[in-house]
This record gives C-alpha cells, sequence and structure tokens, in this order.
C-alpha cells in the first residue's frame, strides 16, 4: 500500500550531518521540515569521520604540487592514495577533471571559496551547539599538524603563511614544544603547526544524534524512505519513493556520495561526483592518550581522542561504491599512529570501519539553489570536510530558502559550472 503526504514544505532526502544540520537551521527559522533517508539518521559517512573541525584546510587536493608524487603514492597499496585497479577505468574521466583543476588560478580560485567556508565553520558550529545545549560536545579548540623531516617544515612555513594571509590562526612550534603540549609525541617528531581555531568533537555519530533530537523536539519529522526520483515544477516538488510520493513547496538533495542520480534525474546535469573511500580504526583502550587531535603532514592521517577511545582516520581510496572494503587500509593507521606516538598503542578491540566520502574534481561541495521559484536546493560534494563545513552550510541553504541573502556568496559553489540546467 503507497502512501503520499502534502504536510510539509520542506523535504530534505538524506540524513547525513549536512542533511541534519540543514533539518535542524531550518526547522528553527519556522520551516516544517520532512527528513527521509533508507537508513536511520547518521548511519552513513557521518558517523565514522575523523571528528575535526578542519578549518584549516583550505588548500584543494587538486595543486600541482603533488604531481610528482602521485605515481609512488598509486604503487603503494597502503598508502595515503589508492586507486582499485578495477575501478580505474570508472574513475579515468573524473581524474580528468582533477588534473584540469590544478591549474594556478583555479587553485587560486578554490583556496579562496574554501576559505569563505571555513572561516565560518567553527562560529556556525559554536552557534548552533549553543543553541541547542550542546557545547559540551566539542571536546578541544586547537589542533597539532606535526611532521617529522625539515623539508616538510620548510613547505609548511610557506603554507603557513598562506593561512594566515586567509585568516586562519596558526603558528611554528619545534618538536621540543610539541610535546609539551602533547606529551605522548615521540622523538620523531621535529615540529608542527599549531592551529587555536580547529577543534573536535566527542563523538561525531552523538554531535548528530544531538542536532537531530533537537530538531525533533522543535517539529522536524524523520521518514525512513529511500528517494527514486524527483519531479520540479511551478506548483511544487514530488519525490517519488518506494512507499509512493512526497509533495513538498521545497526540496535539498543533500545525500552524499548518492546525490548524483537524483540531480540528474531533476536538473539533467550529469554532475561529476564520486567517492571518497575513508577508512578510520578505533581504539577503545587509548581513550587518554591524547587532548587534541593531531594530523600528520607526512603521513596524511589524523588522530582525534573520542569518547569512546582514540580514532586513526585518513587515506583516500578510489573504489566507488560497490567494492568490498580493503581493510589493510584501515589497520595501517595503527602502524602510523605508533611511528609518532610512544609507548605503542593499545590496540585491544580495535575496530575498522570505512564510509563513502563525496568528492567532486574541483575539491568545491555544491551548494546552490535552482529551479522553478527556486524550489530545488542541493548540498553535496563536501569531500572530508562535511562535519566542518555542515553547520556553516545550513546557515547558506536556510538563507537560500527563504530568499534571504546568504552569509557568502554561492557562486563557487554552484551547480552550473558542471553543466546547465533544465531551466536554464
Amino acid at each position: 500500500m503507497t502512501e503520499s503526504t502534502t504536510d510539509t514544505d520542506f523535504l530534505i532526502i538524506g540524513a547525513g550531518i549536512v542533511g541534519v544540520t540543514a533539518a535542524h537551521e531550518l526547522q528553527t527559522a519556522g520551516r516544517r521540515v520532512l527528513l527521509i533517508d533508507r537508513d536511520a539518521p547518521g548511519a552513513g559517512a557521518s558517523q565514522g569521520n575523523a571528528g575535526h573541525f578542519a578549518t584549516e584546510q583550505i588548500f584543494p587536493i587538486a595543486d600541482a604540487s603533488i604531481l610528482w608524487k602521485v605515481p609512488r603514492l598509486l604503487l603503494d597499496p597502503l598508502g595515503p592514495l589508492a586507486i582499485d585497479w578495477r575501478y580505474a577505468h570508472r574513475i579515468t574521466p573524473w581524474l580528468l577533471r582533477f588534473l584540469w583543476n590544478m591549474r594556478p588560478a583555479q587553485v587560486r580560485r578554490t583556496t579562496e571559496a574554501l576559505a569563505a567556508l571555513s572561516g565560518g565553520s567553527l562560529a556556525a558550529w559554536q552557534d548552533l551547539l549553543g543553541r541547542s545545549g550542546g557545547l559540551s560536545l566539542i571536546r578541544s579548540r586547537e589542533s597539532l599538524t606535526v611532521f617529522e623531516h625539515t623539508a616538510t617544515g620548510r613547505r609548511l612555513e610557506r603554507d603557513m603563511k598562506q593561512m594566515q594571509a586567509h585568516g586562519v590562526p596558526v603558528s611554528a612550534i619545534g618538536g621540543d614544544e610539541a610535546r609539551e603540549r602533547v606529551p605522548a609525541l615521540s622523538d620523531r617528531v621535529v615540529g608542527a603547526l599549531h592551529f587555536t581555531a580547529t577543534g573536535h568533537v566527542a563523538d561525531p555519530l552523538k554531535v548528530l544524534e544531538h542536532v537531530w533530537g533537537h530538531a525533533r523536539q522543535a517539529g522536524a519529522q524523520f521518514r525512513r524512505a529511500e528517494a527514486r526520483r524527483v519531479r520540479v515544477s511551478d506548483d511544487g516538488v514530488v519525490v517519488a519513493t518506494e512507499q509512493g510520493d512526497i509533495h513538498a513547496g521545497q526540496v535539498l538533495i543533500a545525500c552524499g556520495a548518492h546525490s548524483r542520480p537524483l540531480v540528474r534525474d531533476a536538473t539533467g546535469v550529469k554532475a561529476p561526483l564520486d567517492t571518497e573511500r575513508g577508512y578510520h580504526l578505533m581504539l577503545p583502550a587509548e581513550q587518554q592518550r591524547l587532548p587534541m587531535a593531531i594530523a600528520s603532514a607526512e603521513r596524511r592521517f589524523i588522530m582525534t581522542p573520542m569518547d569512546g577511545g582514540l580514532r586513526l582516520a585518513g587515506t583516500v581510496e578510489f573504489g566507488g561504491l560497490e567494492r568490498p572494503e580493503n581493510w589493510r587500509r584501515a589497520w595501517v593507521l595503527r602502524e602510523h599512529a605508533n611511528a609518532l606516538l610512544q609507548p605503542a598503542l593499545d590496540d585491544a578491540r580495535a575496530r575498522p570501519w570505512m564510509g563513502f566520502r563525496p568528492t567532486l574534481p574541483d575539491c568545491l561541495p555544491v551548494i546552490d539553489r535552482v529551479g522553478p521559484g527556486g524550489r530545488l536546493l542541493m548540498a553535496f560534494g563536501h569531500h572530508h570536510l562535511g562535519l566542518t563545513q555542515s553547520a556553516f552550510t545550513a546557515r547558506i541553504l536556510t538563507a537560500l530558502a527563504n530568499d534571504q541573502e546568504p552569509p557568502v556568496s554561492i557562486e563557487p559553489y554552484r551547480l552550473q559550472r558542471f553543466g546547465r540546467t533544465a531551466w536554464n
């Protein structure tokens, strides 16, 4: 038996951190929100992220400086970047676009756009959690990026100057000072960048559940349903699900790595969305090891202390949505962590995890409003910055949905950079 509803003016497809924060901001701004997903809120990639507010990450991955490293990285099956050879033919067009976005002018534009999103992200989270009574879920407001080689330190000094030019609070410290702040760091660490406007959370899933709980108290509703088609007209939006059609005044597509077919169905645009398969290793026995999140410049992973233990997260694998997990990529993180910490980690009851990070070849998300009457909104492609940017993205979406001026220009994030929509 099918059913349909017209009892909402705003429908959100996707109950990850972007969809849930948008539901919270829209509902508390006076909209009637219905959130749908085929799984429970937070069941996807949002529960397994690094838990770090990475406001310092303003540089795109698509940077020509990494070109000479790519062959070596790809030849290492357990390195920070890998491609499943069985997926190579599928990812090749995406990689060509990725290379095209390494042009210096494009890198500058992308850096400015990422800095604009990151610049408002921590304040947006503090505001959202302050209003909802969840500020205690933020555990620290600083982090370190450590390095083991002086050549890396020289490169990071150059990066630091660019970060400071974009308003990122950061300073360089030596290895001894880094160990004073974090005694567990080994002697391999020769220096670090110290960030004072980043931070981490107690548990990403707890944060999402807290935000959704507050949205639900304000009147937002959830239905477990899978969106299959989206139709936008002057009269409204119709979303077809396996349970029947849902009618709404406006709709937001925010289902992460699964957004592409719905966006194409609704707009005609083939967004070049692919997925970074991200891994983490959770160490429940290591709850007291670190006071803050520690990233490694050379090893390209991060260690985040959480309520449930120490989370080691990182590495990028291009293998699509269907290939089975390569758990060796999670366990190798233990080796990287042991090289940076003393004594060796206690990996009793360690648990590996893998999730899908939605990523676009220019390293920017889509945040946009299109269609008749601006009925269709989109927010996807935040790659590894979904947690960081979600609260600020929700603020942008709320302004767009209510015909208000957003806090930043959405021009760099528009869908039309990938093609003309059905309404252009």
